[in-house]
């Protein structure tokens, strides 16, 4: 196909930007992560906090009165996590956007008069270059167009690129800390190749004629955006929270290119954290392994996966629900999963999942939705007892339904938070 060959273009210079880490001070008084605290809150968020242009993120967190982040920070007070993912945060190599939303949104009180949130300060945060928006070179989606520039709505750019996005770090992941985080041992995982996965679901046409050709498997990464080792230090003990945020198993045709690179970018932690299965991985320093034997973790993220409904591989989150060292025993819920599954009902009767654990509203049929689903994962290993868990979803006519809307249009995000509270006696 013509433009195949080409060189590839931007990838090796967005690939190994600078990470950003960033540590404040805490303040005093305002430290609610000590580690005294007899049990520590786990969430995840995919906030939406995603926008078309380039540093367009940055200039909405630049000043307080953002109305969508506003919301989202007032989940996130109303919630008080200790560790935080949030997905889709755009990412830029200056740290910007994580300062401004810490300082001007998180930072402040929110709510209505007579319900007001108190501030919420980390006192660390991480983000990284995600494989979104960064060019192939190559016509991975194979419609025989390729374009090199970056710009918005450019569907030509974004669907050749290493992770769907209009520009480099668009629908990147930021994490948020009470606890230290032990800056120098993180691992990240974008360079790695999803070829060096081994048994890895590699795309075929229906006649099975592999979809990459050698060439573009050379260079074709497996992580949509990438995938994360945090060390949080927390008393005694080190947590590795293990984030990521896999594509949506859709968007493709019927080599089902997207639904195979989810399911094996969520077996990718599922290897990682079981001695055995991980001998093949290998960090983007050239480090290979993963997890030591015994090590603590908490995976977390937007899987864009239900373990019963919608279009992901049937089995790609039973991979984490099930696997040996991951304690899924207690499923987060809320009543307003239940609620919004029985007024959406259109897309939702049908489903097979507890409308309770749903994480994402997705129900409107006139978009083309699936229904609600459960999309969103805090999963810790089987040596953390798990206290409390719950979804940030108001029932049907609760006040706080104003932070979460009822589909279209969104007020903060069509995801929900979703945390758990663990605890270990290392903790204190």
């Amino acid at each position: 196909m013509e433009g195949k060959r080409i060189r590839r273009m931007l990838a090796l210079a967005a690939a190994t930007a600078t990470m950003i880490a960033v540590v404040a001070p805490a303040q005093a008084g305002t430290d609610n992560g000590n580690s005294n605290a007899p049990t520590v809150r786990f969430a995840t968020f995919n906030a939406s906090l995603n926008r078309n242009f380039d540093g367009q993120l940055q200039t909405d967190l630049a000043v307080p009165g953002n109305a969508q982040a506003d919301a989202v920070a007032e989940i996130i007070q109303r919630t008080r996590p200790d560790v935080l993912l949030i997905n889709e945060f755009d990412y830029d190599a200056g740290g910007v956007s994580l300062a401004h939303f810490q300082d001007n949104y998180l930072g402040v009180p929110h709510g209505v008069a007579g319900d007001m949130t108190d501030p919420i300060v980390y006192p660390y945060r991480y983000a990284a270059p995600s494989n979104t928006g960064i060019h192939s070179g190559y016509d991975l989606d194979n419609d025989g167009n390729i374009d090199p520039v970056a710009a918005p709505f450019n569907f030509t750019y974004a669907n050749d690129a290493f992770g769907f996005g209009w520009f480099p770090g668009q629908f990147g992941m930021a994490v948020y800390s009470m606890y230290p985080i032990d800056f120098d041992s993180i691992r990240t995982f974008q360079l790695f190749l999803w070829k060096d996965m081994p048994g890895a679901l590699l795309p075929t046409y229906p006649d099975g004629t592999p979809w990459f050709d050698d060439e573009e498997l050379d260079v074709v990464r497996l992580s949509s955006k990438s995938h994360w080792d945090i060390p949080v230090e927390i008393g005694e003990a080190t947590v590795h929270f293990l984030v990521s945020h896999p594509t949506p198993p859709v968007f493709d045709g019927e080599e089902d290119r997207n639904g195979t690179r989810n399911h094996d970018e969520i077996r990718f932690w599922a290897d990682y954290v079981q001695p055995s299965e991980s001998g093949y991985i290998y960090d983007d320093d050239g480090v290979v392994g993963g997890l030591a034997p015994g090590a603590f973790f908490v995976i977390a993220g937007d899987q864009n996966s239900d373990p019963l409904d919608g279009d992901s591989i049937p089995g790609s989150t039973q991979q984490l629900l099930d696997n040996p060292r991951v304690n899924a025993k207690v499923s987060p819920s809320s009543q307003g999963g239940v609620d919004w599954a029985a007024i959406q009902d259109d897309n939702n009767d049908t489903h097979l999942s507890d409308p309770a654990y749903d994480t994402a509203d997705f129900s409107e049929s006139t978009f083309g939705g699936p229904g609600n689903l459960r999309a969103d994962y805090v999963l810790p290993s089987k040596s953390l007892q798990i206290r409390d868990a719950g979804v940030f979803w108001p029932a049907s006519g609760d006040p706080l339904q104003r932070l979460t809307g009822t589909g279209f249009p969104v007020i903060s995000s069509d995801h929900r938070l979703v945390w758990i509270d663990v605890s270990h006696g290392a903790f204190g």
